[in-house]
């Protein structure tokens, strides 16, 4: 049976209840961009194609996620390869990076930690905008090390080193300007790790105690030692924890201590300054 390529998008979408996975997935399967559908929707597809996109559309429905699927995702101005060693890095991370920039010099040398960096995307994102800065990539993981080193290779990104380790351990008696992180930060009875893409990535990197909030102490008592005054600690966390986090960067000393939400108005990301009394003019809060 001949099916052209609406067709079988058609049939896709009626499966698994979403045109965009459809798209993508056949766009995959037949390495082509997303502009190609306008003009060869009555296409006719070849038959070892069909049977590919088949098998991606079964799993997708199965709720494998699509860019373990594909092996790639869009990050930043990145484009990452992603496996089932490393978590799928999502937009809201953005903001982290983001307020990570705005506390870096645009051309001045520094030092920046991304700690449990997984497929690299917020030291790679960090380390294309300011191609001054050492970034220093570190997680326990070598299988998420050598996704985010060959990430580095292709985006060609030279500032970037990768370290095997868990959180600061690797460092030594280093200390840098800047630590960010997205660390685990969900609790370990959270229904929703029974539900959609959650099912699929990499436990360790997703749960972090009763209250979600343990790998975050590690890192926010740990992080003192490396900071190199003034130093900013910035860390994502879940949008129902803000202000618990807030109050585990203030007991620990840290100063001008803040939360920012994300586009949907969620605490997101929050940090602090190490030590107090650092504060410098034009500095951002």
């Amino acid at each position: 049976m001949t099916l052209q390529v609406r067709q079988a998008l058609t049939a896709a979408t009626a499966q698994l209840g979403e045109r965009v996975d459809a798209e993508v997935l056949l766009l995959h399967v037949l390495g082509k961009p997303r502009s190609w559908l306008f003009s060869h929707a009555g296409d006719v597809l070849d038959s070892d194609v069909k049977l590919a996109f088949d098998n991606l559309v079964e799993r997708r429905s199965r709720g494998e996620p699509v860019a373990y699927l594909t092996g790639v995702c869009g990050f930043w101005s990145l484009l990452l390869e992603v496996t089932p060693a490393t978590l799928i890095p999502r937009p809201e991370t953005e903001l982290l990076v983001e307020l990570a920039l705005a506390r870096l010099p645009c051309d001045a040398a520094c030092g920046v930690v991304d700690l449990g960096t997984g497929s690299g995307a917020i030291a790679l994102a960090i380390a294309s905008e300011r191609p001054q800065a050492q970034v220093i990539a570190i997680d326990a993981s070598a299988g998420a090390l050598a996704v985010a080193d060959g990430n580095a290779r292709k985006n060609g990104i030279g500032n970037v080193s990768f370290r095997c380790g868990d959180w600061l351990s690797p460092l030594g008696d280093e200390r840098v300007e800047l630590i960010v992180s997205n660390p685990p930060y969900i609790e370990s009875d959270d229904p929703h790790l029974g539900r959609g893409d959650l099912r699929f990535e990499p436990s360790t990197a997703l749960v972090s105690g009763r209250d979600g909030l343990d790998d975050i102490r590690q890192i926010i008592d740990d992080a003192r030692r490396h900071l190199q005054p003034p130093g900013w600690l910035l860390f994502e966390h879940g949008w129902q924890q803000g202000e618990a986090v807030r109050a585990l960067l203030q007991n620990a000393g840290y100063a001008e201590v803040f939360t920012a939400q994300d586009l949907e108005r969620r605490d997101r990301v929050s940090g602090g300054r190490w030590p107090a009394g650092c504060m410098r003019p034009g500095d951002p809060r």
